[in-house]
């Protein structure tokens, strides 16, 4: 049986490890608790999050311990790393509710009970730290020369990096330290920006306790079109229902690059890779149903397997999707037959008999129903024959949208392009 190690590599997970031999050697002979920290700078991660995320779920699959470790303590400082300039300074009081929050996300993914995984905040122990005692127990392990030649305070030397963010290596340093003393942890992981504060760490153990620890950092991923992962004209794409609709999610994957595919089924679906690799010779229609089972995947991952299917429903209602076909990815729970479909987790909004009595012109529509950012934007999308009625195109921006369009279920169907669709349902009371 393949190693948890062996796994995460074969995915695409790893980008750089400080012991390659050594931690094949500790996967292979024991049971280990690793840990990765997440910024409580909002109130949900984001795609951008899901590699770290999925990377503890195998760790634990593979019986193994992980720790989720929200960075209540370190938020209040703000991580250099990856940055150009200083991150905005939230308060003590926003930072104890992210955390709250991202713990609470985290539980959808890992299995907390019975200590086969641990939800921890840094908060705990860094915030009572006496500055001194720190200063003269932690502070000594570090060259500042060294400090300086690290990527992340490299990059920001010209821009400016003050004295309160010059800290945080220190500070996850200690992390690491006071998890391997408490809780056994010989392993951190996270984003390859971390590596020079990863390595300080294991370091740290080391001067400190005599002991190996090590340090494993995954790909900053970026599409094949050289686009941020999880980013798109609408925003980031967060893992939050409430902030990104598990629709609107599902849509983010099904647009998936067709030179995607095969990496984003690795990293966020547990397909088998054997089913995986076979996407390499797919083409048009194929293609485009492997990536109707990634969306559905990642979907029923993140959201549940309800909310999944609601979004295929919609979606193939939407596009016309054809089914796919059973040799298809065939390990995936997609469903497979014609079953009945609904638009019930298409974005919609309710309009009164009144309000479109008169008729409202269609840019206002589509501002309020969020297709476009602005009026403005409305205007020159419908002007340049972007945005449809019930798949009929629009022909003047200001086009008067009202009962006359509703179709027998008492709906207007908005569509922005090819991608972006909206309902108007019309309420008779």
């Amino acid at each position: 049986m393949k190693s948890v190690y062996e796994v995460l590599i074969e995915r695409g997970f790893i980008e750089q490890v400080t012991d390659d031999d050594g931690i094949r050697r500790l996967f292979d002979n024991e049971k280990i608790t690793c840990y990765i920290g997440f910024d409580p700078t909002a109130t949900s991660l984001h795609i951008g999050s899901l590699v770290p995320v999925m990377s503890l779920v195998h760790m634990q699959h593979y019986g193994h311990r992980p720790i989720a470790l929200v960075g209540g303590g370190t938020g209040l400082i703000g991580d250099p790393s990856g940055k150009t300039e200083m991150r905005q300074v939230l308060t003590k009081e926003q930072i104890e509710y992210n955390a709250v929050c991202l713990q609470k996300q985290l539980s959808q993914y890992l299995d907390f009970s019975e200590g086969k995984a641990l939800l921890l905040n840094n908060a705990d122990w860094l915030v009572p730290l006496n500055y001194i005692e720190f200063l003269r127990d932690i502070g000594r392990y570090f060259s500042v020369n060294r400090m300086l030649a690290a990527e992340s305070y490299r990059a920001r030397l010209e821009t400016g990096l003050n004295f309160i963010e010059f800290n945080y290596m220190l500070l996850q340093s200690y992390d690491f330290l006071h998890l391997f003393r408490n809780y056994g942890c010989v392993m951190q992981m996270g984003g390859n920006d971390q590596w020079g504060n990863m390595v300080a760490g294991s370091d740290l153990i080391r001067r400190v306790e005599g002991k190996q620890a090590y340090s494993m950092t995954f790909p900053l991923l970026i599409t094949s079109h050289g686009n941020k992962m999880g980013k798109t004209e609408k925003g980031t794409v967060w893992l939050d229902g409430s902030l990104t609709t598990p629709y609107e999610y599902y849509q983010y994957w099904i647009n998936t690059e067709d030179a995607d595919v095969e990496r984003f089924l690795s990293l966020f679906t547990f397909l088998p890779m054997e089913e995986v690799r076979q996407t390499q010779n797919l083409k048009d229609a194929q293609l485009n149903m492997a990536k109707g089972v990634l969306a559905f995947e990642a979907t029923k991952i993140t959201h549940g397997e309800e909310a999944a299917v609601a979004a295929w429903k919609a979606s193939a209602q939407a596009f016309g999707t054809k089914p796919i076909e059973k040799d298809i990815l065939p390990s995936s729970t997609i469903p497979r037959e014609n079953d009945i479909l609904d638009v019930s987790a298409i974005p919609s909004m309710k309009k009164t008999r009144q309000e479109l009595e008169a008729g409202i012109p269609a840019f206002e529509l589509f501002y309020e129903a969020r297709l476009c950012s602005s009026r403005g934007e409305a205007r020159r999308l419908l002007s340049q024959g972007g945005g449809y009625i019930n798949d009929q195109q629009i022909k003047q921006f200001d086009e008067k949208i009202g009962l006359n369009n509703a179709n027998n279920k008492g709906e207007i169907h908005l569509r922005k392009g090819k991608k972006s669709h909206f309902i108007i349902k019309i309420s008779y009371i």
